[in-house]
């Protein structure tokens, strides 16, 4: 199975020329208003689609590559729980289908279908197993329905799920990538090895790109993928940090805590995490930074999760030498009333620019 654009994607991949995958759906359609934090289900695909379609817009604007269909937690589990199974398979279908109509106006991009964690794993359960196998089965199956590309897995924390998503990929045989999501701990959870260790298991079952995802910002993400390029060949490799200022005090987004937080009673137990990380947002230059440094690395497949915005993924892209559409409007302070250089601005705004900025400001 799979189309011209799958086998172009795996091509890509051989290039020098890194795939760029805008991600973070859930959290920057919360910040929207159209998402509830918590359940984090992507009902907006059926109640506001054009909204959807203009965030497709604007990451393909800013570079990214890939046009990702919005249905991470889309699936089963999630959607029984809000008492919405019936919404099942036409959130699904229509979440490509949107993806597949801003194509069009970006023919070099990529269309993948989208599954994820489904929170159901549990070592040695084979219950649980077999519910998993069944949600990844539908939701592959309106996805290939549907003419997507290729397959992004994120956010999976156990090595066994992962193992279960490269089988079921397997026989809908389109292009897999897949992102383990690496913890305080730095391990998975039911596996005691080397994140390294755990990719290369799951290439060796089948998977075209594998790497991390989520939870680590570029600080703590970069040390991981330097650990998976030493057990997977680097254009097999592919990390999508989240766009926020962990630390190795603080390795994820989850353990992020300011002391000097506004409102802490919103806080519950005083994590940050998700509502309270306003904070803690990288800047552009920051993702830009770490698109660099993993292209350095060899890594072909990079991007952003959770926190990151259109803002982002252009330094990304730019970062990696290309001048997305979105480029035209990049910053130039040289024409800033008081901080810029350009001769017809006014003196006497040039002049106080002392007042406005650090005095080292030039």
């Amino acid at each position: 199975m799979g189309t011209e654009k799958s086998q172009a994607f795996l091509d890509r991949l051989n290039s020098d020329d890194p795939v760029l995958h805008g991600g973070g759906y859930l959290f920057e359609m919360e910040r929207r208003g159209y998402l509830q934090a918590g359940a984090y289900v992507p009902e907006v695909v059926l109640e506001f689609p054009e909204v959807v379609a203009q965030l497709h817009t604007e990451f393909a604007r800013a570079g990214a590559d890939i046009i990702l269909a919005f249905t991470y937690y889309g699936h089963r589990e999630k959607l029984r729980l809000i008492g919405k199974e019936d919404l099942l398979e036409p959130l699904n279908r229509e979440a490509v289908r949107i993806a597949q109509r801003v194509r069009e106006r970006f023919p070099d991009c990529f269309v993948a279908g989208n599954i994820c964690n489904t929170n159901l794993y549990e070592p040695g359960n084979a219950a649980a197993e077999a519910e998993i196998r069944g949600i990844f089965t539908e939701q592959l199956g309106w996805a290939v329905d549907e003419g997507v590309d290729l397959i992004v897995c994120e956010t999976l924390s156990f090595l066994g799920e992962a193992v279960i998503a490269a089988e079921v990929a397997r026989e809908v045989g389109l292009p897999l990538v897949l992102g383990m999501a690496v913890h305080q701990s730095g391990k998975l959870r039911d596996f005691d090895g080397s994140i390294g260790e755990a990719c290369k298991i799951v290439r060796d079952a089948g998977v075209d790109v594998v790497g991390a995802n989520c939870h680590r910002g570029p600080a703590t993400m970069l040390p991981v993928v330097e650990e998976i390029v030493s057990q997977v060949p680097p254009k097999h490799v592919c990390s999508f940090p989240v766009a926020y200022r962990t630390s190795e005090a603080m390795p994820t987004f989850g353990a992020l805590q300011d002391p000097d937080m506004p409102c802490p009673e919103h806080l519950p137990g005083g994590i940050s995490f998700p509502a309270g990380l306003d904070p803690f947002v990288c800047t552009r230059y920051e993702m830009g930074r770490f698109a660099k440094q993993a292209a350095d690395l060899g890594v072909r497949y990079i991007g952003g999760c959770c926190g990151t915005g259109p803002h982002h993924l252009r330094s990304m892209a730019e970062a990696l030498g290309r001048s997305p559409e979105a480029s035209k409007y990049s910053p130039d302070m040289s024409k800033h009333y008081a901080l810029g250089t350009n001769e017809a601005l006014k003196a006497h705004n040039r002049d106080y620019r002392s007042s406005l900025a650090a005095a080292s400001w030039s």
